[in-house]
């Protein structure tokens, strides 16, 4: 399927993949929440090409992920800051480590781990049930579209 037939589908997550399914624009989303804004940074910290970076930033801005922010007069540079719709993904992504962390570590473990600044400790986000507060697991959810059929989960 095409890029631009996710648009047509009734699928949030191929919806979804049709801004960020790609490597390099999770890894660019990575560096985002690791506090790394400005161009050239992205560039060395990922290896990546800069026309592969500047068509991966520009799908980001006009997404409304990322904004762009002028940080030097001159020359004009700017730097590329989360939007509240980027700061979303933040959920996706931690899942995806913590995926990565469970299922593709080396020996050595996880490189790196999470601490809540709220109460200092080492943290393992969860997903939980926004109503009950009960942590939440595949087999124990259904869908149910908008026609009210239940669907039967994983």
């Amino acid at each position: 399927m095409e890029r631009s037939s996710y648009d047509a589908e009734k699928c949030s997550v191929a919806r979804t993949l049709s801004v960020i399914g790609d490597r390099w624009t999770l890894l660019i989303l990575r560096e985002a929440f690791l506090g790394v804004r400005r161009f050239d940074e992205l560039q060395r910290n990922l290896g990546i090409a800069r026309n592969i970076l500047t068509v991966r930033l520009h799908n980001l801005l006009d997404a409304g992920i990322l904004r762009r922010s002028l940080y030097q007069e001159r020359p004009q540079r700017h730097e590329y800051r989360l939007t509240e719709r980027g700061v979303d993904l933040y959920p996706a992504l931690t899942a995806l480590m913590i995926w990565g962390d469970r299922h593709m570590a080396d020996d050595g473990g996880p490189p790196v781990r999470l601490r809540h600044r709220g109460c200092g400790q080492p943290s393992t986000p969860t997903l939980t049930c926004s109503e009950c507060g009960e942590p939440i697991a595949a087999r124990e959810m259904e869908v149910e579209p908008a026609s009210g059929a239940l669907v039967a989960g994983a």
